[in-house]
């Protein structure tokens, strides 16, 4: 069994002490390091080399959105998962720019926390369709994505691939993607690595602030 270990960093102790009480509760997961600040977040990756680490947003010295780009910067296989108080934090799309595998809420259920661990380290991302929708429409200047012509910078892109990434933009999962396109899931699967691929992009989520990057999806006007 392959065990995952996790960097926690907030400047919160008790917050710390809590996560890795969750954490350790867990047979597949080791907490291999405690940060307190961004700066020694950036030290600490490069030195015990975690699988995940589990960053706060909010620090003094260094946040956890230029923690995240220095960490990135690095070429650093550790991937990164955000904490945030608030569900629609603004420095949230910062950080998914940056390279960030995804976000949780700190408020939210222990399984949740596991699970976002589990799924990170398995290569996959952690972002709702609820919050794709809600913080992604946030940063597009709020509303739901419309479909727009395909611009240049996606011309390396096939039609099925652009299919899928208008799909992904709206938080649907490999499953809902494959049963609204009529393929099978590994075809999906396929595709998403396809597109990752072609744009040096680490996860899903990064294929998401490319489409609305990009232009492929735009906000709608009005409510």
């Amino acid at each position: 069994m392959k065990v995952i270990r996790v960097l926690l960093v907030d400047d919160q102790p008790m917050i710390r002490t809590g996560f890795r009480l969750i954490l350790e509760a867990e047979p597949d997961i080791t907490v291999v390091g405690e940060a307190s600040d961004g700066t020694e977040a950036v030290e600490l990756t490069g030195a015990l080399c975690p699988d995940v680490v589990l960053m706060d947003i909010r620090m003094p010295r260094t946040d956890g959105v230029e923690a995240t780009r220095r960490i990135v910067e690095t070429g650093s296989a550790s991937r990164i998962v955000i904490l945030t108080t608030f569900d629609l934090d603004a420095h949230v799309v910062d950080a998914l720019r940056a390279g960030a595998s995804g976000f949780l809420v700190k408020d939210g259920p222990a399984d949740s926390l596991v699970g976002a661990i589990r799924t990170v380290a398995g290569g996959d991302a952690v972002l709702s369709p609820r919050v794709t929708h809600r913080l992604l429409g946030r940063f597009a200047h709020l509303g739901a994505p419309a479909e727009a012509p395909v611009p240049a910078r996606l011309d390396a892109l096939t039609g099925r691939e652009l299919d899928v990434l208008r799909a992904l933009s709206r938080g649907l999962s490999n499953a809902e993607i494959a049963l609204e396109l009529g393929v099978g899931e590994t075809t999906v699967k396929t595709h998403i690595a396809h597109i990752l691929e072609k744009y040096g992009l680490r996860d899903r989520v990064q294929a998401v602030i490319l489409a609305y990057d990009s232009g492929l999806v735009v906000p709608r006007t009005g409510r």
